[in-house]
């Protein structure tokens, strides 16, 4: 049998305990030391996970020491990914960076740049395409099952505005710009890539809506032109009971999925109570197809696609240029608010982001 691929981590917040309650269950990546700056996070994550063999590291210069360790988890602020992500990669260990890839495109683009420098590969978090509804849809374009994909819908809300206070980083517009445009839609945008191609331009509206007074918009609508000719529609509210969806409209066929969006934390759980069905034909709805879906873990299967990273030196889906285009088309529609809905170009967002 193959001994799993050994790693760290950064940053031990709760974020952390997710991947790590994670990496339990695989047979091909493990956990195997992290570092905090608190000695107080440090002792208690060790104790947590005492069953794993995980051992807290003194220092960040400790762990990136440690020889047997391949690679390096980032779950630290995303301001701080790219300095940490220096560091792991001068020490010659391949990245994982939660998603997004970086506070800014630019941050970001250095860090996907740190693999040609260094060696190394750049794995990010974006777990919701291997979410298996997802990776069916992918699946039946690819065959051509629904035809020429002309229209695609992707929905990430939630009641997150109605919760905020200024105690919270979420309030502030400097801290979450765009507010579900960052926090939510960014995931959106890197499926709706996945699934439609390469992106040419963006356009998007805001508005504030929630009684609380918090900065940030908490209402945004986004489309997304690709450069095959499909267009989407990416929306996300923040005050509203949680959502998840994925729609594809194409000359064969639409699919729909829909997330049960209470049971995130548990992705092992998913497949028990979300939706998902392909429409054929003029019948359309009267004969929809109920598809099963598979039991997965998206957490799990990041982990492991990271772990086969480590070995092979290749990332083909969680990589660093995909990471990149999410937060490219994130930019995109932030300018395009300021613009009063204007279509911008990602080769204009990327262009400025490679600016001295």
């Amino acid at each position: 049998m193959t001994q799993p691929v050994h790693v760290g981590i950064v940053g031990l917040g709760r974020w952390a305990k997710v991947l790590t309650r994670a990496a339990r269950a695989s047979d091909t990546i493990r956990i195997v030391s992290g570092y905090s700056r608190s000695q107080e996070k440090r002792d208690a994550f060790a104790a947590e996970f005492a069953d794993t063999g995980f051992k807290s590291a003194p220092t960040m210069e400790a762990l990136l020491a440690d020889p047997s360790i391949k690679g390096v988890i980032i779950t630290v602020p995303n301001e701080q990914h790219l300095p940490v992500a220096e560091q792991i990669a001068r020490a010659g260990k391949h990245i994982y960076t939660e998603k997004p890839i970086a506070a800014t495109l630019s941050d970001g683009l250095k860090i996907e740049a740190l693999q040609q420098q260094y060696g190394v590969t750049v794995t990010v978090g974006h777990s919701a395409r291997l979410l298996a509804g997802v990776r069916l849809m992918k699946e039946k374009i690819d065959s051509g099952e629904l035809g020429r994909v002309g229209f695609i819908e992707a929905n990430f809300s939630n009641e997150r505005a109605l919760e905020l206070t200024p105690q919270t980083w979420r309030w502030y517009r400097d801290k979450a710009p765009g507010g579900p445009l960052s926090q939510l839609a960014v995931h959106m945008f890197d499926i709706v890539h996945l699934l439609g191609g390469d992106v040419s331009q963006v356009s998007s509206i805001a508005s504030k809506l929630s009684p609380v007074g918090a900065e940030v918009d908490d209402q945004s609508m986004s489309l997304v032109k690709f450069g095959n000719g499909t267009v989407a529609y990416v929306g996300t509210c923040w005050t509203s009971p949680g959502i998840f969806s994925v729609r594809i409209f194409g000359s064969r066929g639409l699919m729909h999925y829909e997330v049960d969006f209470g049971t995130w934390d548990t992705p092992s759980n998913l497949h028990r109570s979300s939706t998902l069905y392909i429409q054929r034909g003029k019948d359309c709805y009267g004969k929809r197809e109920e598809l099963t879906i598979p039991a997965s873990d998206m957490f799990r299967d990041e982990l492991e696609q990271f772990a086969a990273s480590c070995l092979s030196g290749n990332v083909p889906m969680l990589s660093a240029h995909n990471g990149n285009v999410a937060i490219a088309m994130m930019n995109a529609a932030l300018k395009s608010i300021e613009r009063n809905g204007a279509l911008v170009a990602i080769s204009e967002v990327l262009e400025q982001a490679r600016r001295p």
